[in-house]
């Protein structure tokens, strides 16, 4: 009973902190577990963050397909300074996301802090709602770094 409480205070933060994709993403859920259909929602745990990045992916690779940028550009732009630290910065992104891919795997109570923080960076300081997985990355980088200096 507890999870449809979550559901709702989450609605509610979506709507009040003009968030639309939070209080959407609840909203299905809700429906989803109104509805009697809890039986998918192992497939959406699994699943559900490949089909998310699957989507943001050609959401991304859409301008090149229709040759909005050209191939000129694309290299010149590999090419520069912005390019080259935007190189680097996928590198060091896709590490980090990996190990908040395993944190989250081996403290999965973990979850709620970063849902927390990330609907507190969407609602109060304008972030942009693609970073549960990146803020567990950051997450995992601050407890190495913690772990470090004990």
């Amino acid at each position: 009973m507890w999870g449809e409480t979550v559901l709702i205070g989450l609605i509610m933060v979506g709507i009040i902190g003009k968030a639309p994709l939070i209080a959407t993403s609840a909203c299905v859920l809700m429906v989803i577990k109104l509805c009697h259909l809890t039986h998918y929602f192992p497939l959406i745990e699994r699943r559900g963050l490949e089909v998310g990045l699957l989507l943001l992916m050609l959401s991304v690779l859409t301008p090149i397909v229709k040759e909005k940028i050209s191939l000129s550009e694309l290299k010149d732009s590999l090419f520069s300074w912005p390019g080259f630290l935007a190189f680097l910065g996928g590198i060091l992104a896709t590490y980090m996301n990996s190990d908040g891919l395993r944190m989250l795997k081996n403290q999965p109570e973990l979850l709620l802090g970063l849902v927390i923080g990330s609907i507190v960076g969407i609602a109060f300081l304008g972030g942009a709602p693609v970073g549960p997985l990146m803020a567990a990355g950051l997450a995992a980088f601050f407890l190495k770094i913690i772990n470090f200096f004990r």
